[in-house]
This record gives structure tokens, sequence and C-alpha cells, in this order.
């Protein structure tokens, strides 16, 4: 198996340090607000991920964190903790918010059929170890103190910006987008590790530095080395983390540890909406209730981002998700054809000259999935196999059996969206059935002559007769199983 690293900027073979428990851990969401297309686009990546490993045969133990303090609204490390901005907004305490914006996300991840990682960590029930890390990184001159909290000098960290490959002499010089708006900072990028609350803060917590909170980065170092130890096999986000919230953790992780704390790191692109990035302002912040509420199913933009390669840019418009649920329930019904086909041994060989010429059909299709699930995850092409194995021209039952074996990686629910499939289908029957009833003797004789002439292949007279029942108005349309005949 092979996987981007965005440390090395290029695939490497995945080996874990142990394959019956890799280690891995998320950055998940801050809990002040509902949690958008883009973020679950990032979570069905993550998710993507985790099911593929398990395919492959490892065990996992992955954490998540859920940050419900710490987070400030701006990256030079000043303006307010989201958390307090929206709870003094809804008139609530913070820990309400948290609560209430934590079950939302959490629905959001089973309307998706996003799988929970087996370890969630609230930043709250952390505190006490975070103190200790930053006792930690001051003790070994990481961290100093300015009237408002304890900050990291980068500067002790020769490493940092390995990540982004952003150069530490333009970072020293305040050459990143963060403002240096606290002039008792040693340098502009100077991040904070904990910051000194005022009396009106909710949420603050005794420490050697007086009463405060944590700052947003130390929280996943903290949780990282608490559940999984001092080295991590992989470790995900979006890739709006990798300037800073990434950078920051790998300098103070490995200024304490004195080692790499991460093999492999992994990021999700953007979603982009119709072509630029999503904005309050624009409106384009869209949810899953918003998908639902115009009549979308939660796993067709699911689809719709399996459909994008993780490293890719996808760009969202409500007519890629259109034609997604489209392609979706196209993908149900099709299956239903092969689940109500005979069983029986499929013996075509593949044509032609490529990597899996001669091979049995089946066999080929299986490899094909495999090669493209480990050729770090790619998804759409194994997407293209399970479409190549529906469209073979014989419905057979094992293709079905095939395709249903492949959703522990696809996540597309894809049994229940064929007994829904089932369902639609029979409803259009009994209607069909019904308007049957209702079409006079006379429309009815002329489609069984049409039929019958189209047996005896006399073509001509079979489009004689169709023009014939269109001008009693009615419209004949030809099905597997016989000819359906509609008012116009």
């Amino acid at each position: 198996m092979k996987i981007y690293n965005t440390l090395s900027r290029r695939k490497e073979k995945f080996v874990p340090q142990d394959p019956n428990e890799v280690k891995i851990y998320s950055c998940g969401p801050t809990v002040y607000s509902f949690a958008h297309i883009g973020n679950m686009r990032t979570y069905i990546f993550m998710d993507s991920l985790r099911r593929v490993l398990k395919r492959e045969g490892f065990g996992l133990k992955h954490v998540m964190n859920v940050t419900d303090v710490g987070h400030l609204t701006s990256d030079a490390d000043e303006g307010e903790d989201k958390m307090e901005k929206a709870a003094r907004k809804a008139q609530k305490s913070p820990y309400e918010i948290a609560e209430f914006y934590t079950a939302a996300f959490f629905k959001d991840l089973e309307r998706l059929n996003i799988d929970r990682p087996e370890i969630i960590a609230k930043a709250t029930d952390h505190i006490d170890g975070m103190i200790e890390y930053v006792v930690g990184l001051c003790e070994k001159g990481y961290g100093y103190e300015t009237s408002d909290g304890i900050y990291f000098d980068i500067a002790k960290f020769p490493g940092y910006g390995k990540l982004s490959r952003a150069r530490l002499d333009e970072q020293l010089a305040g050459g990143s987008e963060r403002v240096a708006v606290n002039s008792e900072k040693h340098n502009p990028a100077d991040f904070a590790l904990w910051k000194k609350a005022p009396k009106e803060h909710i949420m603050q917590w005794p420490s050697p530095w007086g009463m405060g909170y944590p700052g947003w980065h130390i929280e996943c170092s903290e949780m990282s080395r608490e559940y999984l130890g001092d080295l991590l096999d992989i470790h995900t986000g979006g890739v709006d983390h990798i300037p800073i919230h990434h950078e920051n953790e790998i300098a103070q992780s490995e200024a304490l540890i004195g080692k790499k704390t991460v093999n492999y790191w992994m990021h999700g692109e953007f979603l982009l909406v119709d072509g630029g990035k999503m904005s309050k302002s624009l409106g384009n912040t869209y949810t899953i209730d918003t998908l639902i509420e115009r009549g979308f199913s939660p796993l067709a933009f699911r689809y719709f981002c399996l459909n994008g390669h993780y490293r890719n840019k996808l760009n969202f418009t409500w007519e890629a998700l259109e034609a997604a649920q489209t392609a979706l329930d196209r993908l149900y019904d099709t299956l239903l054809t092969h689940k109500n086909a005979p069983d029986s041994e499929i013996t075509d060989t593949v044509p032609g000259e490529g990597r899996y010429s001669g091979m049995n059909i089946m066999d080929a299709w299986r490899k094909e999935f495999e090669y493209a699930i480990t050729d770090d995850l790619n998804i759409p092409l194994a997407l293209s196999v399970v479409w190549k194995a529906l469209r073979h021209h014989t419905p057979n039952r094992r293709i079905y059996d095939f395709i249903v074996s492949l959703d522990d990686v696809l996540g597309l629910d894809l049994e229940a969206g064929t007994e829904k499939a089932a369902e639609k289908r029979a409803a259009a029957e009994e209607e069909a059935a019904a308007e049957q009833n209702e079409i006079p003797p006379e429309v009815l004789e002329l489609s069984e002559a049409r039929m019958q002439a189209k047996k005896e292949k006399r073509y001509a007279d079979a489009d004689a007769l169709r023009a014939r029942i269109a001008g009693l108005g009615y419209k004949v349309t030809d099905t597997r199983e016989g000819p359906v005949l509609t008012k116009e």
C-alpha cells in the first residue's frame, strides 16, 4: 500500500510500526457552529483511509479530537475564543454550545456513513495534560511568558517550516500571513501554548501562570501523545492545517520529545463552491442539512466526494450534486437488476494486451479495485471498476455479490440502497399497471399488434403502429418487462 506523505512530497510505501494497531490521529471539529460540506469532505477522506486500512488487514487505533476550547479567531493568537464568541451570541454557556454542536457533528458523520474513530478526545477533558506539556516546553527553553500568555519560540526550533516548506528566516522576519500585533512576542510567528484569561472569560483553569486556557495547537500534541505514544503512524487533516496548525504541532511535539513524532502526514484538499472558496458573506457555507432540505441524500454528497481524489480540489455545484444523486440512484437500480438475475459462473476473460489480459474478468475487477485503493486511496479509479462490473453485458447475481463486497471501502450503503431501488421499482410498476388499466382497448390492441410486428421483424409496421398510438394520445416505452403505455 502506498500513501502520499505531505512531509516528503511523494508517495511512500506504508509500513506501520505494528500492523495490528496502526496509530492514527485526525484533527477534529471546533464545535462552535455546524460543520459545512467542506469540512465533511475532509472527514470522508479520513473515513476512506480507515476503510482501506481495515480492508488491507490492519488493526486501527484512531484518535480524533473535539476542540471545545482554545481556538482563537485569529491565527496571530489574538481575538476571542470561538467558543466564547458563539456562546455570547447565542446567550448560552460555552459548554452548552459545545454539547449542541458536537451532537450535530456526529449526526452528520452518521448520515454520511463515516465510521467514528476508536477514541474521541475532548480538549476540556485534557487540560491538566496540556499544562504539563507546556511546563515541559518551558523547562526545555522553548516556551516564554508574556503578559497575556506562554508562547513557543520558533527561533529555538530550526526545523520550523519543514511541512509547509516555509523558510524560517521569513517567519522570523514576519513574512507569514500572521500579523505581529503583540510586541512582547520574540518573533511574529511565535504561537500561543497557553493564554492568560481575563476575568470575564468563562472557560479558564488554574495553571502555574494564573488562570487561563490552552492554545489550539497544544491540544493535538498532548492528546495524540497521551493515547498513541511518542510516534504516530499517520496524522490527517485538511490542507488548511499545513502552514500553521500542523507546522506548530510538529514544532512543539518534536521540541518536547526530541525526535520525529509522525511518520506519515496526509491532507485532504479544499472543496470549492462554484469555483471559489466557501464564505459566510457569500452565503455558500452549505451544511448536510442544507443538502437534505434541497432534496438530496447525504450519501449522494459522499458519492460526489468519492469521484474526486482526496488530494485534488473538488468543485461543488448544485448541478454536480444532482448528477451525483442521479448516478447513485442508477447504481442502486442496476445493482437490483443483477441481484434479481440468475447466479451463474462468469467465464469471460479480459481482451487485449493490458495488465490483466487473458485473466478471468471477475478476478481482473478484484485486482483492479485493490490496485486502485492501495495506490494512495484512488477511490475514483475504484469506482470506475464498480461501473465496469455493473455494465457487464449479462446481469448476474455474482456481480451483485461482488460489488456489495466492495462497500466496506465505498461506504455507500449498497444493500440498503438496492432495497430502496426495489421499492421504487415496485411502486412504479404499480403505477404503470394502474395507468394500463385505464387505457382504452383500441390502444391496447394497437400495442399488442406492434409487439407482434417487432417479433416478426416488421419494423416499418411497428413504427407505423407506434405513430397511431401516439395519435390517440399515448406514448409507448419498451422495457425489459415489456411495453409500457402512458398518456401524453
